[in-house]
C-alpha cells in the first residue's frame, strides 16, 4: 500500500470559554483595547466584576485516522460535532491543540464564503492569487482559466471586485477555482448549500468526476444521499470524537439510525392536538423495516415500510388510509392508497387501527424523502386529516453491483430506480 496522503494522529482542539483569547493580529489587538476603555467607562466609580469562570470545550479530541492518496471521504455529525474544525486544521487556518498532522500534497479549501479571496481583487485577480497561493505557474493558471469561468458561470462579473458579488456568485467562483485548479486534496464543507439546487448538483458531478481522476476529496454535508453518492468511506463525529469510520453506506445507516438524523417517527400524546376530527384521529406515523424496527434510512434493495395508527372516534365510515411520496425536490413521486377489503368495503367501527403499506426494495431512487399521509372517505369524498411531512426516510444506494446502479458510480437522475430484468442474447457473430 502507498503511503497515506493524510496522517492524523491523536488529534485535539480545545477552546476555553471565558478566558482572553490570543490577540494575533492588529485588529484583534484594536479590538481589545476598545474593549477595556469600554469597560473603565462602565464600571466607573463601580468594584471590578470578577472574571469570568474558565471552562474547556473540547471541539475535537483523540481524533485519529489515515486517508490514502484517491480515497473520496465524507464527514457527517450533528451540527457542533466538531466537523468544521476538522477540516479547518486540515486546511492549517486553525491549529490544533495536541496531536499531529501530516499532509502529503497541496491543499485546495472550500469552507466559508469569502474564504481564500481578497474582497478588493477582481474575480481575474483572485482566480491568478489562488493559483500562486497553490504553488502554480501562470501558464498552469492560464490553462484552466477559461474552465473556471464556464463552470462560474460569472463571465459578466469577472473585472468587478468580489465584494460586490452575491453569496451565490462567491460561491460559484469559489468552488470553480477550488475545482480546476487541480490541488491534491480538495477539501469542501457545506458551504455549497448557498448555492441553487442545480449549481449544487454541478458542483455533485464535479466532485466524483475528480474523485475518478484519483485526487483526494473531504466532503462534509448534511445531505446523507450526496454523501453515500460521492464517498466510498464516511467518518462519523459527534461531540469531538469519532464514533464511526469506514464504508459509506454502513456508517451513513449507524448514523441515521442513531436518532441524530431525520425523523422516522411521529408520535401525538395525550397532552397534544393530534390530525382528525369527530371522525378519526392519528396516533402515530412511523417508518419500519421488514423485522419490524423503525428506521430513518433503507438501503435501496429492501423493502421498507410507512405504518399509521389511527383511533376511530365515530362508527359508520369507509375510511381508506393513503400515502403521499415526496423526493427532496417536493416533487410528489406517487400516492399509495389502500387497496385490502378491510379499507375499501368495510365501515369502521369505533377501535384503534394500524395500517402499513410496503414499498419493494429495488424501486426507490436513493435520497431522502419526505412522506404524507392521509385518511379519507371516498363515497361522498371527504379527507379526514392529511399530515404534510408525517415522517423521512433516506434511501441508499451501494456500489456492489447488485442494484439498478450496477458498476457505475456516477449521478442517476430520476424518481425511481428500478432493478429490471434484462434479457440478451447473440443472434450473430462475426
Amino acid at each position: 500500500m502507498s503511503s497515506p496522503i493524510i496522517s492524523v494522529r491523536h488529534l485535539g482542539k480545545r477552546y476555553r470559554l471565558g478566558a482572553a483569547l490570543g490577540h494575533d493580529t492588529l485588529r484583534d489587538q484594536l479590538m481589545h483595547a476598545a474593549r477595556s476603555v469600554a469597560s473603565l467607562f462602565q464600571n466607573h466609580g463601580q468594584s471590578a466584576a470578577p472574571d469570568r469562570a474558565e471552562e474547556d470545550l473540547w471541539a475535537l479530541r483523540n481524533v485519529s485516522f489515515e486517508v490514502q492518496p484517491g480515497e473520496v471521504v465524507g464527514i457527517i455529525g450533528r451540527n457542533g460535532a466538531g466537523k468544521s474544525t476538522l477540516l479547518k486544521i486540515l486546511s492549517q487556518i486553525t491549529e490544533p491543540t495536541e496531536g499531529e498532522i501530516y499532509i502529503r500534497g497541496r491543499i485546495a479549501s472550500l469552507l466559508e464564503v469569502g474564504t481564500g479571496f481578497h474582497p478588493e481583487l477582481t474575480g481575474r485577480e483572485n482566480i491568478f492569487l489562488n493559483g500562486v497561493i497553490l504553488g502554480m505557474s501562470q501558464a498552469e493558471i492560464k490553462s484552466r482559466f477559461d474552465d473556471i469561468v464556464a463552470f462560474s458561470e460569472i463571465g459578466k462579473f469577472l473585472d468587478t471586485p468580489v465584494k460586490r458579488y452575491s453569496s451565490g456568485m462567491y460561491t460559484r467562483l469559489a468552488f470553480a477555482v477550488a475545482a480546476h485548479l487541480q490541488p491534491e486534496i480538495l477539501v469542501v464543507d457545506e458551504v455549497l448549500a448557498v448555492g441553487d439546487a442545480q449549481f449544487q448538483k454541478k458542483c455533485l458531478n464535479k466532485m466524483e468526476d475528480i474523485g475518478q481522476r484519483g485526487r483526494t476529496i473531504f466532503f462534509v454535508s448534511h445531505n446523507i444521499s450526496a454523501i453515500t453518492r460521492i464517498c466510498q468511506r464516511v467518518i462519523w463525529i459527534h461531540n469531538g470524537n469519532i464514533m464511526k469510520d469506514g464504508p459509506a453506506g454502513e456508517v451513513a445507516s449507524a448514523y441515521l439510525n442513531s436518532g441524530l438524523g431525520t425523523c422516522a417517527e411521529r408520535t401525538w400524546g395525550t397532552d397534544m392536538t393530534p390530525p382528525g376530527n369527530g371522525m378519526v384521529k392519528l396516533l402515530r406515523v412511523r417508518v419500519c423495516t421488514q423485522d419490524g424496527k423503525t428506521t430513518e434510512s433503507i438501503d435501496i434493495r429492501q423493502p421498507v415500510g410507512i405504518e399509521i395508527e389511527y383511533e376511530v372516534l365515530t362508527p359508520g365510515k369507509v375510511l381508506v388510509p393513503n400515502y403521499h411520496f415526496y423526493n427532496e425536490e417536493g416533487i410528489c413521486i406517487f400516492i399509495s392508497v389502500a387497496t385490502d377489503e378491510e379499507c375499501r368495503k368495510k365501515p369502521r367501527l369505533k377501535g384503534i387501527y394500524k395500517s402499513t403499506a410496503w414499498v419493494p426494495g429495488n424501486f426507490l431512487a436513493e435520497g431522502r424523502l419526505t412522506v404524507g399521509t392521509a385518511i379519507t372517505t371516498f363515497q361522498p369524498f371527504e379527507v379526514h386529516f392529511y399530515e404534510r411531512d408525517a415522517v423521512a426516510v433516506t434511501i441508499f444506494d451501494t456500489q456492489t453491483g447488485d442494484t439498478a446502479r450496477g458498476d457505475f458510480a456516477g449521478n442517476l437522475p430520476g424518481v425511481v430506480r428500478p432493478l429490471l430484468r434484462w434479457q440478451t442474447e447473440v443472434i450473430g457473430v462475426s
